[in-house]
C-alpha cells in the first residue's frame, strides 16, 4: 500500500512539472479580445505570468507535501481539494503564457522539489502549524497577486482576469486554513518565507 501511494505521488509530481495542466472551470478572460501590447509590455506581462505559473508549481508541491504528512483526514482532504484548484491556476497561466508567445520557467523542477520538502516539514510539525504555514503562504500570494494587478498593463484584460480569479481563490484557501485551526507563524518565519519568495520571483521572471 505504501508503495502504491509513493508511485501515485511521484506520478503527481511528474504531471505537475512536465505535463500540460487541465482545468474544469473556463479560463478567466477567455472570451475577451486580445489587447494591443508593445513589445516591452508583452515581455513584462510574460515575465509576470511565468512567475505566477512558477508560484502555482510551488503551491502544488507544498500541498502535496502537507497532505502527505497531515494527521487529520479532514485536513488532508481539504488540502487535496485546494490543490485541485491550484492545478486549474496552472492551466490558466500556461494558457496565457502560450498566448503571449513565451515559455514556462526552466527552474520549475528545482522549485517543485524545494517546495515539496517545505510542505513535508510543515506537516511533520503538526496540523495547526501545517495549516498556519498554508494560511501565511496564501496571504503572501494574495499580496503578490495584488501587486501584479498594479503592474500589468491596464489594457491587458485577459491577463488581469486570470490574476484576479487566482487572487480570490487564494483568499478562500487562507480562510479555509484558519477555519481548521491554523496557528499564527512567528514573524521570523514569515520574513524567511518572503525572502525565499523574492528569490523565486526574480529568477522565474527571467529564466
Amino acid at each position: 500500500m505504501a508503495l502504491d501511494c509513493l508511485i501515485l505521488e511521484f506520478d503527481r509530481a511528474l504531471r505537475t512539472v512536465f505535463a500540460p495542466a487541465r482545468t474544469v472551470r473556463a479560463v478567466p478572460g477567455a472570451d475577451l479580445p486580445e489587447s494591443a501590447l508593445s513589445e516591452a509590455e508583452r515581455r513584462h506581462t510574460l515575465g509576470l505570468m511565468r512567475v505566477n505559473h512558477c508560484g502555482e508549481i510551488c503551491a502544488q508541491a507544498l500541498y502535496q507535501g502537507q497532505a502527505l504528512t497531515s494527521r487529520d483526514p479532514v485536513v488532508k482532504e481539504s488540502l487535496r481539494g485546494a490543490a485541485d484548484e491550484e492545478t486549474e491556476h496552472l492551466a490558466w497561466t500556461e494558457c496565457r503564457i502560450r498566448e503571449l508567445g513565451g515559455r514556462k520557467s526552466l527552474l520549475n523542477p528545482l522549485w517543485y522539489v524545494g517546495s515539496l520538502s517545505l510542505g513535508v516539514a510543515a506537516g511533520v510539525m503538526g496540523d495547526k502549524w501545517n495549516l498556519g504555514f498554508l494560511a501565511e503562504t496564501e496571504r503572501q500570494v494574495e499580496a503578490h497577486l495584488n501587486g501584479h494587478l498594479v503592474d500589468l498593463p491596464v489594457q491587458d484584460e485577459k491577463s488581469r482576469a486570470i490574476v484576479d480569479r487566482m487572487r480570490l481563490d487564494e483568499i478562500q484557501h487562507a480562510e479555509m486554513a484558519v477555519r481548521f485551526g491554523a496557528a499564527e507563524l512567528p514573524a521570523s518565519i514569515k520574513l524567511g518565507m518572503k525572502a525565499m519568495a523574492k528569490v523565486m520571483t526574480l529568477a522565474a521572471y527571467r529564466i
